[in-house]
Formats: C-alpha cells, structure tokens, sequence
C-alpha cells in the first residue's frame, strides 16, 4: 500500500507518538481486531501505543506483543471513561467499535484526531471517518479501517501469546480439580453469548463428552464466562465419564493457561472459539444461525487451521438469537462428525 502524505506528515505532529485504541467490546471481535492492532504498532513503531477496554476485554491485551500499555474503562458512563482518556494526553484515538459511545468519549476526551467508520450517527465526532467495507471477514473489516489510514496490512492471524507463569496457572487450577498430569484434556465450550440459537445442543456435547472420555481416555474440561453456568450444568449432569467443570472459574489469563494444557477445543460460535485459535489451540467449531464466512475462527501463527461443522438447511444463516423453528442448523450437526474432527487433536 503506498502511504498517503497524511500519513506520512501525521507522525510528525505535536503529541501523534501517543495513540489509543478502543478496543471492540466482546472477546471474539476483541480478538479478530488483532491483526488490526498489530498494523498500527507497525506503521507507528517509535510510538506509545495503549489499548482501551471494557473490564472483562481489557486482561486480553496483556497477552498481546507490541501494546504499551492496558487501559480498563471504567464502567459504560461516557463521563469516567473520557477523564480516563483525558489525564493521559493521547493524540489520537483509533476507534474499532462503530458505537457512537466509543466515539463521544473519545471527543469528551480531547483526543484531538478520532479515527473510525461512519456509523451510528458519529460522523462529527470524528476528524477522520471512513466508509465500512461490506460482507468481509470481521478481522478483515478491522483491518480494513487502519488500512485506509495508510497502515500497511500484515497477516490476518491473530496472536496471543501466554508467558510460562499462566500456563503454570492453567496446569495448577486443572490439577487441584483432578486432573492427573498424564491423561489429555479435551476442552468443551457448551456456551455461546449472542443467543441460544447459536449453541449445540446440551445432549449432544454430553454425548460427544462421554465418548471423549470413554472411548479415547481423554478429561473433558468445561470453559466459559458466568452466563453459560447453566449450559455447563446441564452438560455435566448428562457426561459418563471424567470431566471437569470449570465455567466461571477463570478469568481471560487463568483460561489462556487452561486451554494451553488441552489437545484442543471443541466450541460453539463464541468468544472462547476465537481465543483459543490465537493461542495455537486446535478448534473444532459448529456454526448453525451465524456466517461462518465473517467470523469463522482464524489460527495463530502456529496453530492448526479450524475446523468448522455445519448443516445446510434453507433457513441458515439467520442471525436470530433464539430459534423458531426446530433448531434444524445445529441439531443437524451429528455427534459423530464433531468427534471426527475433534479425534485429529488427540
């Protein structure tokens, strides 16, 4: 990409070596913007570069090269999140969320150069807004606005990368639930924010658990945020075999670890999918009401390419959050082929 001369001269401006960026506000997207983040540490070396985030987002970019330092936002007042932004003078503010929240505590701020998508009736806000591409992949669509600021683009392969002492943490929480140290560890995410229509079925992620664990001696570990507890549960009252329930128990760094100890993960469409694929992890993923084509899981630099399951039937992808119909998409998925593909990992 040849860069423009307003990129070229705005590394020169007073203050431009100090730059934020709002990161989105869910783990998966969080995680798609990665490739994102890793042009803009490139295009502006010699610069600090801080990331902004939501509580439960923000321990992510602990595990990410390159960011200089981790903003928690607090709360969703517009007020305490501009003062955050305020006392560190930033010159500018890249903004990945199209919220016209994100970009009204950037103004609120100060940050004399705002730099987003046009979007949810932000356009004054910002000194520089661009026109969203259409129907790409979401990693590409970050990637995509920092491009047209003339960042150059680099791998679309997000990377997180865990220091020894949280996969010692990872390996130590596995072991005081039971975990002996020798048998392998298959992961299971049973959950999935957006909706109920987005998860495999409970009996089914039993079914394929019990065969995990008697046919191919593998520990089952449920993962997952507070909200798929109850997913969790159900799965556990139904598993014939061993299995250890660890949703809720662990935050982003503690799962990094947790998930670094297993052959791999097998995942509805969620936050847990993409983190996993940025750490290396193998991913065995099931779509059903959402475009795989926009948030399939990308790999790592070193991880195995996904895997990802779905049903044809002439209703998906719908985009509903609950399904009303019979859950065709997901059901559809048998037990046996997710096994297939998981067995790759074991």
């Amino acid at each position: 990409m040849l860069r423009s001369s307003w990129f070229m001269e705005s590394r020169n401006v007073p203050h431009m070596d100090r730059l934020v960026i709002v990161a989105p506000n869910w783990l998966g997207d969080a995680v798609m913007a990665l490739p994102a983040v890793a042009d803009i540490r490139r295009a502006w070396p010699a610069a600090h570069v801080a990331v902004a985030a939501r509580p439960p987002i923000a321990p992510l970019f602990s595990l990410v090269d390159g960011v200089d330092e981790v903003i928690t936002l607090p709360g969703h007042g517009v007020r305490a999140a501009a003062e955050t932004l305020r006392a560190r003078s930033f010159g500018a503010a890249v903004l990945l969320p199209n919220s016209f929240h994100a970009a009204l505590v950037a103004w609120r701020a100060a940050i004399p150069e705002r730099w987003g998508y046009r979007a949810d009736w932000r356009r004054p806000l910002l000194t520089r807004a661009f026109s969203p591409p259409r129907h790409v992949h979401q990693a590409a669509y970050y990637q995509a606005l920092v491009g047209q600021l003339g960042c150059e683009s680099g791998p679309l392969r997000p990377a997180l990368h865990a220091p020894d002492a949280i996969r010692r943490g990872g390996i130590d929480i596995l072991a005081a639930a039971g975990w002996d140290r020798q048998r392998p560890l298959v992961a299971i995410a049973p959950g999935a924010a957006y909706g109920g229509a987005k998860q495999w079925p409970t009996a089914s992620f039993a079914a394929l658990a019990t065969e995990l664990s008697r046919g191919h001696g593998a520990i089952v570990v449920l993962i997952g945020a507070g909200g798929d507890v109850q997913a969790g549960a159900e799965v556990e009252a139904r598993v014939e075999g061993s299995i250890i329930n660890l949703i809720g128990r662990t935050d982003l760094p503690l799962l990094a670890g947790v998930l670094l100890a297993c052959r791999g993960l097998v995942t509805n469409d969620s936050g847990a999918m993409h983190f996993a694929a940025a750490l290396g992890v193998s991913v065995t993923a099931m779509f059903g009401p959402t475009r795989e084509s926009e948030t399939r899981p990308i790999a790592g630099p070193d991880g195995d390419e996904p895997v990802v399951l779905t049903h044809h039937v002439w209703c998906r992808p719908c985009m509903l959050r609950e399904c009303p119909l019979t859950h065709a998409c997901m059901r559809g998925i048998t037990v046996e082929n997710v096994l297939a593909a998981a067995r790759r990992t074991l």
